[in-house]
C-alpha cells in the first residue's frame, strides 16, 4: 500500500466517439456511431499532464468508496480556454468563471449483485477556487462502447456538462456507470439500483481524493442527470436524502430528458412508432440484450431478434463495438429486428421483465425535501415527454412541486432530444446560482 502517488511521464491512450453528422445523434442519446478517434490530447488552450496515481485509502481495500487510481487527464487553464472549449462543443458558455482540471478516478463499488468491482468516473475542479466546493453530480446519457464515456472524452458532448459545473465554480462529478470507461465487463443498462450506488461510490472516492489538491467537497449534492442519466439523478437523489451515505445529503435535483416512466411511457411510444426509428431499434436492442443479462428474459436471441440479427446483436452490446458498428448491424425498423414474442415483451411485459419494469418506473415515486426541476425539450424524438408529464403528476401527488422546464426548440446535430441536454446545462447552473 502506497501512502504517496506514484509520478510516470507517459499517459494512458484512448479512443473517443465523435461525429458531428445527424446519424450519429440518432444513434441513441449520446454520439454512438462513433469510430476511433485521435488518443487523448489537450483541448483547445489547455494543457495535458502526464500525471498518473495510485491512491490508499482509509477505507478498507474492499470498501465502497474507496479511491483506486487517479489521473490529471487535461487543464483549461483559464476561463477563455473554457470558453474555446464549450464554443466548439456548441455548449452555452454564459456561466464560465474559472479555468478547470479534469481527472480520472477510479474507485470500488459493488456490481448489480452486491459483489466487490471496480468503475472510473470523471471529477473536475475549478482552478483558482480554493476551499470547500459544492458538488453537482451529473449522470450522462445512454452509450454502447466503454469509450462513450465521460472520462474517455477530451471534448464535444459527453464532458461538455462536468467542465460547464466546475467552471461555474462546483466540483463536478460524472460517473462513467459500470462497465463503462475503465470498468470491467458488461454494462447493466438502465438498471437504476447499481447507477445509483456507482453514482454514490464516485462522490466517496472524489471527497477521498479533493483534499489532495487542497479542496474539499461540501455535504449537499446538487444532483443532475440527462436520458437514461437522468433516472440515475433520481435514483442518487433519493439515496442520499434516505441517508445511504453519513457525509453527502441531497441539495437540490434537475434531471433532464429522462425515460422516468421506462415502461409505461417509453416502450409503448417506442413500439407505437411515435419516436425516431432507427433510435427506436437501438433502444429496443439494449433493453432486451441487457435486461436478459440480469433477469434472464429469454433462453436463446432467436425468440426475441428476428435473423439475421438474432446471431449477432448481444455481441454489438459488448462494450467494445462502436455506435457506427450498431447503426450498420441492426435494421432500420422494429418490425424487422423483433419478433412477434420480442415485441410482446416489450409491449406486455410479464415475469422477471415485468419486475424490473417496476424498478426502472418507480424513480419518481417518492418526495424529495429539496427543490426540485424537471428539464424537457418539446419534439423530444427519442423521450417521450409524457415520461417528464408522468414524473411531473406522481411527484404532484407525493405533495412535491416540481417545474416542468420546456427548453423550446434546440437541436444538437439535428437532435431535439441531445439538444436539450446542452440547453440545459448552463440553465442548471444559472438555477443553481440562484438557490444559494
Amino acid at each position: 500500500m502506497r501512502n504517496s502517488p506514484r509520478r510516470t511521464g507517459s499517459r494512458r491512450t484512448r479512443t473517443g466517439a465523435r461525429t458531428g453528422t445527424r446519424v450519429a445523434a440518432l444513434c441513441a442519446a449520446l454520439l454512438l456511431a462513433g469510430s476511433a478517434a485521435p488518443a487523448l490530447a489537450a483541448a483547445p488552450g489547455g494543457t495535458t499532464a502526464g500525471a498518473t496515481g495510485v491512491a490508499a485509502d482509509a477505507a478498507s481495500r474492499s470498501g465502497r468508496g474507496t479511491l483506486v487510481s487517479f489521473d490529471l487527464l487535461y487543464t483549461l487553464e483559464k476561463p477563455d480556454d473554457v470558453t474555446t472549449w464549450l464554443t466548439s462543443a456548441k455548449f452555452d458558455t454564459g456561466t464560465v468563471r474559472y479555468g478547470v482540471d479534469a481527472y480520472q478516478l477510479v474507485y470500488r463499488t459493488v456490481d448489480p449483485y452486491g459483489r466487490p468491482t471496480t468503475a472510473s468516473g470523471l471529477l473536475v475542479l475549478p482552478r483558482g477556487r480554493e476551499g470547500r466546493l459544492r458538488p453537482v453530480s451529473f449522470a450522462h446519457g445512454t452509450g454502447s462502447h466503454k469509450n462513450d464515456s465521460p472520462s474517455m472524452q477530451t471534448g464535444g458532448f459527453l464532458p461538455a456538462p462536468p467542465i460547464t459545473y466546475a467552471s461555474a465554480g462546483h466540483a463536478a462529478v460524472a460517473p462513467d456507470y459500470l462497465g463503462m470507461g475503465l470498468g470491467p465487463g458488461p454494462h447493466p443498462w438502465m438498471d437504476v439500483p447499481s447507477e445509483t450506488t456507482a453514482s454514490l461510490d464516485l462522490l466517496r472516492a472524489a471527497r477521498a481524493f479533493a483534499p489532495r489538491t487542497g479542496r474539499t467537497l461540501d455535504r449537499e449534492v446538487a444532483v443532475t442527470g440527462f436520458s437514461q442519466g437522468a433516472s440515475a439523478a433520481l435514483g442518487l437523489a433519493r439515496a442520499l436524502q434516505s441517508g445511504e451515505d453519513r457525509w453527502f445529503r441531497l441539495g437540490a435535483l434537475a434531471p433532464v430528458s429522462g425515460a422516468y416512466d421506462f415502461g409505461g411511457a417509453e416502450l409503448p411510444a417506442l413500439l407505437a412508432g411515435e419516436l425516431e426509428p432507427k433510435s427506436s431499434v437501438l433502444y429496443a436492442a439494449y433493453t432486451l440484450v441487457a435486461f436478459n443479462r440480469l433477469h434472464h428474459l429469454y433462453d436463446s436471441p432467436a425468440e426475441v431478434f428476428q435473423a439475421p440479427y438474432a446471431d449477432t446483436i448481444e455481441a454489438l452490446f459488448d462494450g467494445a463495438h462502436t455506435g457506427r458498428q450498431l447503426m450498420e448491424g441492426t435494421p432500420a425498423t422494429l418490425d424487422k429486428l423483433l419478433t412477434a414474442h420480442g415485441r410482446d415483451l416489450l409491449g406486455h411485459p410479464t415475469g422477471p421483465m415485468a419486475a424490473a419494469l417496476r424498478t426502472t418506473d418507480d424513480v419518481c415515486d417518492w418526495a424529495p425535501r429539496v427543490p426540485v426541476r424537471l428539464y424537457m425539450a418539446s419534439g423530444d424524438e427519442q423521450a417521450t415527454v409524457a415520461n417528464t408529464a408522468h414524473c411531473e403528476a406522481v411527484l404532484r401527488r407525493h405533495g412535491v412541486a416540481a417545474p416542468v422546464v420546456d427548453l423550446g426548440a434546440v437541436d444538437y446535430n439535428g437532435s431535439r432530444h441531445l439538444g436539450s441536454n446542452v440547453r440545459a446545462t448552463a440553465a442548471i447552473v444559472r438555477w443553481l446560482d440562484s438557490l444559494r
